[in-house]
């Protein structure tokens, strides 16, 4: 299996797990290294640098506003060499008991099997409508 391919079937992989709410294989695709940018200028946009930050501050921070598991399911999966693209729809209630489903595009960089680097874009109206800004904000 080429790079390109393996690339896809490990992004595909992580997003089979994310549809039923599972989203600890997404975590254990970060590498220690892993950068993730938000595009765009809401409180929430900017660069998360090292899965550390990235897992105990920008997604503890998102995971507790919501009120169900988190479920993402990818409507097209991409893949060129390093680059994996996937356009995605979120599924989760806020626990102000609002729908939070965005519509995302991942553009993510593999390494070694490993999401080396995220950029995030999103519906921000919904992000600054749903959410409540993070602590950091």
């Amino acid at each position: 299996m080429n790079t390109t391919e393996s690339n896809r079937a490990r992004i595909a992989a992580i997003w089979e797990s994310m549809a039923k709410g599972d989203t600890a294989p997404f975590a254990d695709a970060m590498a220690e290294d892993f950068t993730w940018r938000m595009q765009g200028t809401t409180p929430w946009s900017g660069t998360y640098g090292g899965k550390a930050d990235v897992r105990g501050r920008m997604l503890q921070a998102l995971l507790e506003q919501f009120a169900t598991p988190y479920r993402s399911v990818a409507r097209r999966i991409h893949a060129d060499g390093d680059f994996v693209i996937v356009e995605h729809e979120g599924d989760v209630t806020t626990k102000r008991g609002r729908p939070y489903n965005n519509k995302y595009c991942f553009v993510i960089r593999m390494r070694d099997g490993q999401m080396a680097e995220l950029t995030e874009y999103f519906d921000s109206a919904l992000v600054e409508r749903e959410l409540e800004p993070p602590p950091w904000a």
